[in-house]
């Protein structure tokens, strides 16, 4: 799966992974080391219920309009 976000701003074809933040554990994707989109709604506590999150397909997409 690929990040829609960073698809439609950033023309790029980047796969899904676990990120982290000072606020917690999101779904986006990464160009390297450098974070390019968040691309779930919701902050996970920890690694592993984000990663579940993303194998599962529990996860809310963000939409920018």
């Amino acid at each position: 799966m690929y990040g829609q976000l960073a698809r439609q701003w950033c023309k790029l074809e980047l796969p899904l992974q676990v990120l982290q933040s000072n606020s917690g554990f999101y779904i986006g994707t990464a160009d390297g080391d450098d974070p390019v989109s968040k691309e779930s709604v919701e902050y996970f506590q920890t690694h592993a219920t984000a990663q579940q999150a993303l194998q599962d397909g529990t996860w809310t997409q963000d939409v920018i309009l």
